[in-house]
């Protein structure tokens, strides 16, 4: 399956995923490279690894792991790219009149998938009221209290929603980033992000599919299963599981989720199934697909782990 995922083409997320797999999978000196490719392919702003540069905040899924390996390395190079990188997100990348980020150049549109993007990287370079305060500008937009869900999209200029549905994918880029993210927010605003996990968590989970997957649009059950939602929910709540945040019991719902996924794995080692790259309007394979599958796999065996250190039994 890593094999698939190196093979494919990537975009700048998915490069951020795939440095978060090899980082999981102990693999330092591919991760070194991937980085060093990402600095080499950073635009003159600071975005990482973007080839697109209508994406906004997409490269900085790269952040934390170049800042890391700089870190590891004393690589004073790679430490001012990753600087770069925050002083993007921080002072320069288009956003709304109350600082929350938008998706795109060029328009001022709020997704949910930026969650992932730039709530993580903010958290792991100790900036930690800019990360709160950008999920607080994205869940006051595109969160819906009566259903627990997130909407898609929000346009700024419009005051309005223009993607309303409850993309699966744009629910479990959220669940997945802030899970990622709990680790390094102090005291009670760790355990606001991992108390919205664990609701939004519960939300998807009420509609799981028999089949054990979930609908590409959640609230639709009659269109598409995509199976990328069960491996990004699998990977949050074995997250939480394992490091504590979350009740020992989520680890046992991630690892029927993951199982779900797994099930779905074709003889070439693709996850099938997925909405497909790179317009994301059908069934197929994507790049992040196969790395949340990974990812998810990742915190099962750390979840199966603190249970050999009798971590918690409940």
């Amino acid at each position: 399956m890593l094999t698939c995922l190196l093979v494919a083409q990537r975009h700048s997320w998915d490069q951020g995923l795939t440095a978060a797999v090899l980082e999981d999978s102990g693999e330092e000196d591919a991760l070194r490279v991937l980085v060093d490719d990402a600095v080499a392919r950073q635009l003159c702003d600071g975005r990482l690894a973007e080839l697109d540069p209508a994406c906004s905040v997409n490269g900085a899924a790269l952040a934390e792991f170049v800042g890391r390996v700089a870190q590891r390395a004393g690589d004073e190079s790679l430490a001012r790219a990753a600087a770069r990188q925050r002083s993007w997100l921080l002072r320069e990348a288009p956003r709304t009149a109350d600082g929350t980020l938008c998706h795109l150049v060029g328009s001022r549109q709020v997704w949910a998938d930026t969650v992932y993007m730039v709530v993580p990287a903010l958290a792991s370079a100790g900036a930690t009221r800019e990360a709160l305060a950008q999920l607080e500008g994205h869940r006051a937009r595109l969160h819906d209290r009566e259903t627990g869900l997130w909407a898609a999209r929000w346009d700024e200029d419009a005051g309005r929603l223009v993607d309303a549905r409850a993309w699966g994918t744009g629910n479990g880029w959220v669940a997945a980033g802030s899970a990622r993210a709990v680790r390094w927010l102090p005291g009670a605003s760790g355990a606001e992000v991992a108390a919205h996990v664990r609701s939004l968590l519960e939300a998807c989970l009420e509609r799981r599919r028999s089949d054990g997957l979930f609908g590409a649009v959640l609230d639709d059950p009659a269109g598409p299963a995509d199976t990328n939602v069960a491996s990004m929910l699998a990977y949050a709540a074995l997250t939480g599981a394992a490091e504590g945040w979350l009740p020992w019991r989520s680890g046992r719902t991630g690892e029927s989720l993951l199982a779900a996924a797994a099930a779905r794995v074709d003889d070439l080692g693709r996850v099938a199934g997925a909405s497909a790259a790179p317009h994301f309007d059908r069934p197929g394979h994507a790049p992040e697909a196969q790395a949340f599958l990974l990812l998810a796999d990742g915190a099962h065996e750390r979840w199966r782990e603190a249970g050999r250190r009798g971590v918690a039994s409940t």
